[in-house]
């Protein structure tokens, strides 16, 4: 079964768009490979706490954010460009409908969590690993001075889909 979790980046903005997520000028590449560098590289944050460049962003497998994740259109480059930068688990407080799907779909998770939740993540400080237990719907949250637990759901199917790799695994092991 494939693993989820790993260093953190935490994006305090809601309503991320997949424009802002990938940059339409790129939609003609034709690998997903050349996605790589683009990720968020038009996305700005108000008070200038997010920069597209930072090592932060290089190194972590999972994203943190506020509500709405992936509005804007379905295309799947967006979730494209968070696959081939290796971030295979996305925690928000929602996601755009079909933009959730992709993720399921390209064996990325997506974690609803409450607000409240999502608050106690952000209120962490420093270097923050979170660690994902797939099966029982759990996040640890693991930073230098405390541990958040949250809990979250998944329909089953959705569940398989991800621990599979996505839809082309599921496939191959299914039918």
């Amino acid at each position: 079964m494939k693993q989820f979790g790993g260093r953190a980046i935490f994006i305090d903005r809601s309503d991320i768009n997949t424009d802002e997520i990938i940059p339409a000028r790129y939609l003609t590449e034709i690998s997903k490979k050349a996605l790589q560098p683009h990720l968020l590289e038009d996305l700005r944050l108000e008070d200038g706490s997010f920069d597209p460049a930072s090592e932060q962003l290089r190194q972590a497998q999972v994203l943190v954010t506020r509500a709405n994740f992936g509005c804007g259109s379905s295309r799947e480059h967006a979730v494209w460009a968070l696959e081939v930068n290796d971030i295979n688990v996305v925690i928000a407080e929602s996601f755009a409908r079909i933009f959730r799907q992709n993720m399921f779909n390209c064996g990325i998770l997506a974690v609803e969590l409450a607000p409240a939740d999502i608050e106690r993540l952000f209120a962490m400080n420093g270097d923050i690993t979170i660690d994902v237990d797939l099966e029982n719907g759990k996040i640890i949250a693991t930073g230098p001075d405390e541990t958040v637990r949250c809990d979250f759901d998944l329909n089953p199917f959705d569940r398989e889909l991800v621990a599979a790799g996505g839809w082309l695994n599921y496939a191959d092991q299914h039918y």
